[in-house]
């Protein structure tokens, strides 16, 4: 029985991890202007990607639920029935006031075989310093502690590893600009059958086409770490949001994954850079598993000064009810 929770716990962890992307320590920091003009370094680029990534030209970020609308995120294997489960999210930035704090990240299962299950995650601004997890974990009534996981992990049965949607930074690699083009065509998205859809997947978006014709910057980034599962990946990014719409891992000159973004602009004339998620998607090519978070334009808030410091909280996560 130990065991089990165990695992299921570390499940938790991962899934959680595909949509708190936001929680890694920072390169780019908060104060990271918007550039003024003139040509940028391959470098840059990615700094400014993590920017935004981060939701830092936001206060506080937030995935809630407004009535039936909440969160999805489906996994789907070759010739099986896909799985789903419903969780909102809520990032908090703005921590001023607080010399030790960079962000908290709050997310809490709604559905699923994890419903009651949440975690905070505090990330700290002193960069050699951990990142702190604390997970609820309703069978147990409890709050247990872990450390930062392994950037190669991925568990849970995503298309994601936590480098890919946590831990990640821009010093990690070495990066060099291939030019700029023009994204054609749409971003992936998960098709499934009226016999595999529930009351989440039933009213899905179709994919997004939003960044076809869109001028974006074509960066190359190769990984500093010895025998990598991937050794570089090629990054399509919007020459004036830095929103990252798509990447593509190679191994020993094979293109092996996928990871698709669709981004909305919320507030261009304030800071291009205030764009949020639409969607993640991800494809692993040697099994064709497809994986799809999916978050309704309804249930996103932004700068919302009706949530107070207390929501990160222990307290909140001892408030869940399974």
């Amino acid at each position: 029985m130990f065991q089990f929770k165990r695992i299921k716990t570390k499940f938790a962890v991962a899934v959680l991890a595909v949509l708190t992307s936001t929680f890694a320590g920072a390169d780019a920091t908060r104060d990271l202007a918007y550039p003024s003009g003139g040509s940028l370094t391959a470098d840059e680029i990615m700094d400014q990607v993590y920017f935004v990534n981060h939701f830092y030209a936001f206060k506080n970020y937030g995935i809630g639920k407004k009535g039936k609308k909440i969160t999805v995120l489906i996994n789907k294997s070759s010739g099986k029935k896909p799985t789903t489960i419903t969780l909102e999210r809520y990032l908090n930035n703005n921590y001023a006031d607080d010399p030790t704090i960079n962000a908290r990240d709050l997310a809490i299962f709604r559905s699923g075989k994890l419903r009651g299950t949440g975690m905070l995650i505090t990330d700290f601004k002193d960069q050699a310093k951990s990142q702190s997890y604390a997970i609820w974990i309703p069978s147990l009534r409890k709050i247990r502690r872990f450390a930062e996981p392994a950037q190669d992990d991925a568990w849970g049965g995503t298309d994601f590893t936590f480098g890919d949607v946590t831990l990640r930074k821009p010093h990690m690699e070495t990066h060099e600009l291939l030019g700029t083009e023009t994204f054609k065509g749409c971003l992936g998205a998960v098709e499934l059958k009226d016999n595999e859809k529930n009351k989440y997947t039933r009213n899905l978006p179709p994919a997004s086409c939003a960044a076809d014709g869109k001028e974006v910057y074509k960066v190359k980034s190769t990984t500093k770490f010895k025998n990598w599962w991937y050794d570089y990946r090629i990054s399509y990014i919007d020459t004036k949001t830095f929103a990252d719409y798509r990447t593509e891992f190679f191994k020993d000159g094979k293109k092996i994954k996928v990871i698709d973004r669709d981004w909305r602009p919320v507030d261009a004339a304030s800071d291009p850079r205030q764009v949020v998620w639409g969607y993640w998607y991800g494809k692993t090519f040697a099994t064709n598993h497809e994986t799809w978070a999916v978050i309704p334009p309804e249930v996103v808030t932004y700068n919302d000064d009706s949530k107070k410091q207390k929501l990160w909280s222990e307290k909140t996560l001892r408030k869940i009810r399974r």
